[in-house]
């Protein structure tokens, strides 16, 4: 695979929900991608859906709700959200890093941008936090991935 196409699929997959950076950065680092443009590269694509969530997920909720069927899938994913994102609620722009910085499973832009969306915090404040929270989250996940960082589960 040529090196534009590696930096299509790097870009694409980061903008996707649930792999974003925590798929990717594996992913670019495994093409021989030096360390700096598999960062860059991942947090920019992970990054492209954030101000689209949090400008148009409450009008797309608020349009979804005038439909009984649509309801019940909006009061899913807000619910599913919202519960995700209890720190987020309590916490708001802290909360909202947070939620963002730490790769953990179903955490990050996206769900973090939907509930900072469903909140109406600040656009501008919500997207800086995302940007900042990113940054962190691919640090963490670099840091792993190049086995400078080690978890372990229970025990010694």
């Amino acid at each position: 695979m040529n090196q534009l196409k590696q930096i299509i699929l790097i870009v694409a997959m980061s903008a996707l929900p649930v792999l974003e950076q925590k798929a990717a950065i594996p992913l670019a680092l495994s093409f021989d991608m030096n360390w700096i443009e598999a960062f860059i590269y991942t947090w920019v694509g992970a990054l492209v859906p954030a101000p689209f969530i949090l400008l148009f997920v409450p009008k797309v909720i608020e349009w979804m709700r005038r439909f009984e069927h649509l309801k019940k899938i909006a009061d899913w994913y807000e619910h599913s959200a919202m519960k995700r994102g209890k720190n987020i609620v309590k916490y708001e722009l802290l909360g909202l890093f947070a939620f963002v910085a730490f790769p953990l499973p179903m955490t990050g832009v996206w769900t973090g941008s939907f509930v900072a969306a469903l909140l109406k915090l600040d656009f501008r404040k919500s997207l800086l936090t995302i940007m900042a929270g990113a940054v962190v989250c691919g640090c963490i996940i670099m840091l792993v991935a190049q086995g400078v960082l080690t978890f372990t589960l229970g025990g010694k």
